[in-house]
């Protein structure tokens, strides 16, 4: 069964590829150029995570997004896995605005109180927890928690941590990412804010900047580490043609 809702005032000018990055769509019946799509989702939290951006800014045009039916949120029975839709939507509406997205504050203030009314969702409660005890274990000791550590203490711990989880192989997932947030300086708001439901729109908005200053440190750190591996590959293929050459007396 899928579950849809109705978006218009599409700007002319946006790209099916835009609307599937704004909304994550499952599936969209859409012809660009057009100032209206259906766009249908797999889960009814992903539709009403959609609802929740009604009067959001794409392309410069500001979205109409509605349903013809009330979507109610599912708490599924997943142990370990959680879905977009499952995080706290003040969360989401943060990253959407660390992405350059505009969201007003009265769409933030409605993800606050769809967080309130409907509380954070369990299976997003037990990964969460699951990352902080299992960062802090790495990092501290058994039965340890980096909640109940000041970050200072965890900080450089955590980061060994990370360096072993990428020596095992580890892909970059989700816990990835809470692992590096939780660690971090802000650790202990970061938690407060996706595990807790008394947010107000500024802490939207602090947690959108740390998001976004997150991703531009890893990107810088990408691009360093590109940088390093193609200066030492030119300095080994320089040493190498050296050797290579006949010494002339």
């Amino acid at each position: 069964m899928s579950h849809t809702v109705n978006v218009s005032g599409i700007s002319s000018s946006t790209k099916t590829a835009q609307l599937h990055d704004f909304f994550t769509i499952s599936t969209i019946e859409y012809k660009e150029g057009s100032s209206t799509a259906t766009i249908s989702f797999e889960k009814p939290n992903a539709a009403k995570t959609a609802l929740m951006l009604n009067g959001g800014a794409l392309d410069g045009s500001t979205l109409s997004v509605t349903s013809d039916v009330e979507h109610q949120d599912v708490d599924h029975n997943t142990p370990g896995v959680f879905e977009q839709s499952d995080k706290p939507r003040a969360g989401i509406a943060a990253e959407y605005i660390a992405k350059g997205y505009v969201l007003s504050d009265h769409i933030l203030q409605q993800a606050i109180e769809i967080d309130n009314k409907q509380g954070i969702s369990k299976r997003f409660l037990d990964f969460f927890r699951g990352v902080d005890k299992s960062v802090g274990e790495k990092a501290l000791g058994p039965d340890q928690t980096v909640s109940q550590k000041l970050q200072a203490t965890v900080g450089n711990a955590a980061q060994r941590a990370r360096a072993v989880d990428e020596e095992r192989g580890f892909s970059k997932t989700a816990q990835d990412y809470y692992q590096r947030a939780i660690s971090s300086p802000f650790g202990q708001k970061v938690q407060l804010f996706y595990t807790d439901t008394s947010k107000q729109v500024k802490d939207i908005h602090e947690e959108a900047r740390r998001i976004a200053d997150a991703e531009k440190g890893a990107h810088a750190e990408s691009t360093h580490n590109s940088s390093s591996t193609q200066t030492e590959e030119a300095a080994n293929t320089s040493a190498d043609i050296k050797q290579s050459v006949p010494t002339v007396i």
